[in-house]
């Protein structure tokens, strides 16, 4: 069976331009399409990195922001304008209160009668007339309590200067203060009782407020003496010759009550003895008698 030949227009293979003329050019390679699998979209930034990317971008201009987000920026970040502003209208809006709350406080009396206001007055100065009473009567109430005090208090210190002046004269308490010191020393003689007490005498007699004898006996108004075989017997305790009496008192008077004429020191140098006597700023007297209570004499329940 002979071979067909074949038709070079309807045999030409795909992808061959055939001419119509019958000219065939040269046969060109066709590549068959390959598909691709779709990229997706790269989102390209619109911004460049920065060294933070967890900054966020800078907001847009105040002119091209809305009303809500300027508002919010105002009041997040107020400026010194708008601070001040604020002050002011806070500083009005006190001033309107108060202004408020005082006239308030005048129309509670503006919308009350004459009589009415009348009537309050008098409840109002008759209410500061009993205070004024009340405070005087208080005034005079502490004033009686601090004179009953100073009555109370100064009677207090005249019984204890009395207890003390008591004690002193007693002979209770040790003593001290200016005096004199005389020293009775026996030369040619013994120096006679009379004599001893003469002294203790005259010396009271001048203002001797306390007095002791050769530092063993205190000598008071109940001291009692008596003539012994080496001296003498004073209050109960021996004393003996040189006999030293220290004086408490005016140094001066007693000082001159020992030596004016005919006086103490006369009748001793007579009694054959030598008397010496010596002022001094200070005397000290530590001897004290003890006291003995009384056991038939009570105070008058009428003094």
């Amino acid at each position: 069976m002979p071979e067909q030949t074949p038709d070079p227009r309807s045999s030409a293979p795909s992808g061959k331009h055939v001419d119509p003329e019958g000219t065939t050019p040269a046969a060109e390679p066709i590549e068959e399409p390959v598909e691709e699998p779709a990229e997706q979209p790269v989102e390209e930034p619109t911004d460049k990195p920065t060294d933070k990317p967890d900054e966020a971008p800078a907001p847009p201009p105040l002119e091209e922001r809305s009303a809500p987000d300027r508002i919010r920026q105002a009041l997040l970040r107020p400026t010194r304008q708008q601070l001040v502003a604020a002050v002011l209208l806070g500083l009005l809006g006190f001033a309107a209160v108060t202004q408020v709350r005082v006239t308030g406080t005048e129309d509670n009396y503006a919308g009350l009668r004459q009589q009415e206001l009348i009537d309050l007055l008098n409840g109002l100065a008759g209410t500061r007339q009993r205070t004024e009473a009340e405070i005087e009567r208080l005034e005079e109430a502490a004033g009686g309590l601090r004179d009953d005090t100073t009555r109370r208090q100064t009677a207090l210190d005249q019984a204890q200067d009395t207890v003390d002046s008591l004690s002193i004269l007693a002979g209770l308490v040790p003593v001290t203060g200016p005096g004199i010191r005389i020293t009775i020393t026996e030369v040619d003689g013994r120096v006679s009782l009379g004599s001893v007490i003469d002294t203790v005498q005259e010396l009271r007699s001048v203002g001797a407020e306390a007095m002791s004898i050769n530092g063993k006996v205190r000598v008071v108004a109940q001291t009692a003496f008596e003539v012994t075989d080496s001296g003498f017997l004073a209050g109960g305790e021996e004393i003996e010759a040189p006999y030293v009496i220290d004086v408490i008192g005016d140094p001066a008077a007693l000082s001159s009550a020992i030596s004016f004429a005919l006086g103490p020191k006369k009748q001793i140098e007579e009694d054959g003895a030598r008397v010496e006597v010596v002022r001094l700023d200070t005397v000290d007297i530590e001897e004290v008698t003890s006291r003995d209570e009384p056991r038939y004499a009570v105070p008058d329940p009428g003094q």
